[in-house]
């Protein structure tokens, strides 16, 4: 039997960096935390521990912070680009890059004052950026997490396999709530990401809200699949949405009815529905979800 190295790589998880662009007395403001993971020519560290080959996970969190005072901060697909290529392009020792960005949103506070911002919600986008280098194979893969909605009606969920532990009683209509994950890959790395992103954010909601559901899982698809249909730049979506569930209260031991107003929001556990909608004629690429 003969033990050998497999797949590796190693980098920098969450480095915050908090970009403010002072425009005179207005001022924007960018905040993300970026994650790096490097692999290559990387077989004698692990074997010898010999480091020539390695770039310290304390330098790429440097070259976040540098990047960010000498080039800005537009959109994070564009700055996890930037910095994947200048890794692989600048040792020749690294060979891929993988860099994660999330992004925390800030508003303006109205108001005279161009400096006041305050948090917007718990929604935080995110880009997912694999590179070989300029000129390499690399993939853009943009997306959100913890966008929650709710249906307050219109959701359905009967007629479904049932054995000896099964207490669940069907229903025809009920509260249904998730936060959604969507990550979706774009077919080029050149896209106008800050309108592709909104445009696909809205699809998302709009489908979620005209969606009279059967199933969370018949949502979730009816979701990705209008995603692809509105913007030809986007080739495939993976979405996660756990079910959120809201069960009616039993009020009757207070001589009380509960028509379909007084809930308990449960927090755990949850029904988690996860799924994939693509372009049957996508390039593949299957690092660019690794």
């Amino acid at each position: 039997m003969a033990i050998v190295l497999g797949p590796n790589r190693y980098g920098k998880a969450e480095t915050r960096v908090v970009r403010v662009t002072r425009d005179g007395a207005t001022h924007h403001l960018k905040d993300l935390n970026v994650g790096v993971s490097l692999s290559g020519d990387m077989d004698e560290v692990h074997l010898t521990g010999d480091n020539a080959a390695v770039l310290p996970t304390d330098s790429q969190k440097n070259t976040v912070y540098a990047f960010a005072a000498k080039h800005g901060i537009g959109e994070i697909e564009e700055f996890a680009l930037l910095l994947a290529r200048h890794f692989v392009d600048a040792h020749p020792t690294i060979f891929h890059a993988r860099v994660e960005v999330e992004e925390y949103a800030w508003s303006r506070i109205p108001g005279e004052s161009g400096h006041s911002f305050v948090r917007s919600g718990t929604e935080v986008r995110t880009a997912l950026v694999h590179s070989d280098g300029t000129g390499g194979p690399e993939s853009v893969v943009s997306g959100l997490k913890d966008l929650v909605v709710l249906n307050s009606t219109g959701s359905e969920f009967h007629g479904f396999l049932q054995d000896e532990f099964t207490t669940l009683q069907p229903t025809r209509d009920r509260v249904l709530a998730t936060a959604v994950t969507a990550r979706w890959r774009h077919r080029e790395t050149r896209a106008d990401f800050a309108a592709s992103f909104q445009a696909a954010r809205a699809s998302l909601l709009e489908t979620f809200a005209g969606t009279h559901s059967l199933s969370l899982q018949q949502t979730l698809y009816r979701m990705g699949r209008r995603v692809l249909e509105t913007q030809p730049g986007i080739c495939e979506i993976r979405l996660a949405m756990p079910n959120k569930h809201h069960f009616l209260v039993d009020l009757t031991p207070f001589g009380m009815d509960n028509d379909n107003e007084v809930y308990f929001a449960a927090d755990r556990p949850y029904g988690l529905i996860e799924g994939t909608v693509l372009d049957d004629g996508a390039p593949p690429a299957p690092a660019a979800w690794a």
